[in-house]
């Protein structure tokens, strides 16, 4: 048994490595490599020529830092071994409801629904375990201690979105994987649900103002994010946890949008504690009592 959880996370290396090559040396419609900086160039293009805070430089505040986020958290943590270990995890997990006979984990079949359905269902689900694991992330102390890198951003733009402590990926993916699991979810289709996910995280972590109209009841928007990262906030949970929807925000009554102003103070309240660089944020805050 031991030799074969070996077995798969060795060949999760070479299988994930080999992926990557292939991503980034045959572009096409589904691949994600390209997707990924194709979306953040537009969300810069509008940041320079439409920008909120005119005041705000192009290349803001760690710019270039969110920048290696971005790669650092879709790909190379992956590549370093994340998704060996994920594998791992995967097969043991099966093995233990086999065990007990179970051997599928489906417990809706979104399969027979019709196709933007099933992408629906997909989106709306994730989006909302994404928002109460944010919730979670706010009201943990332990792991707020992890959350604290996404919100030491002290200067708004696109790819703030992507600059969250590894961690991060280890909650999301394993909180996730059972409810997800559970409707069957296409993993092939599932980037479509991924990329429209990603392309409204980078929107409501840009440098843009745009009136949503009614909109801005379903869909987070810079206006309304920029308070989740204010230093000033009315309870020391947060607010505006909404990831993509804002209307769970509404429905739950942790919307606050008090003024519109893109030049609220953001932050951490005791900013100086969280280090500078990749390398000491991302053994923060293992190191931090240290």
């Amino acid at each position: 048994m031991f030799s074969d959880y070996y077995k798969i996370f060795i060949d999760s290396f070479s299988g994930y490595y080999n992926y990557l090559v292939s991503e980034i040396t045959h572009p096409s419609w589904h691949n994600y490599f390209y997707w990924l900086i194709g979306i953040s160039l537009f969300f810069w293009m509008l940041e320079i020529f439409f920008p909120w805070r005119k005041k705000q430089s192009v290349f803001r505040k760690d710019f270039w830092l969110d920048a290696f986020y971005m790669f650092f958290n879709f790909f190379l943590f992956s590549l370093i071994g994340f998704y060996a270990v994920s594998n791992v995890f995967v097969e043991f997990f099966n093995s233990i409801l086999a065990y007990f006979g179970i051997t599928n984990l489906v417990a809706i079949s979104i399969a027979s629904l019709p196709y933007t359905v099933q992408l629906l269902i997909m989106f709306v689900l994730r989006d909302f375990i994404h928002f109460n694991i944010h919730r979670l992330l706010h009201r943990s102390n332990f792991l707020w201690q992890f959350h604290k890198v996404h919100h030491s951003v002290t200067e708004m733009g696109f790819a703030a979105h992507l600059r969250y402590h590894w961690a991060e990926n280890i909650v999301y993916r394993t909180l996730e994987y059972i409810p997800l699991g559970m409707i069957g979810f296409g993993i092939n289709d599932f980037i479509i649900v991924h990329l429209f996910a990603l392309s409204i995280g980078h929107f409501n972590h840009s440098n843009i103002k745009v009136n949503l109209g009614f909109l801005k009841y379903l869909f987070n928007n810079p206006q309304m994010h920029l308070w989740h990262h204010a230093v000033d906030l009315p309870n020391k949970y947060g607010v505006n946890y909404g990831i993509s929807l804002s209307l769970w925000d509404y429905l739950f009554k942790t919307n606050y949008i008090p003024v519109i102003d893109g030049e609220i103070e953001i932050g951490l309240q005791n900013n100086p504690e969280m280090p500078k660089g990749f390398v000491k944020q991302a053994f923060f805050p293992l190191t931090k009592n240290k």
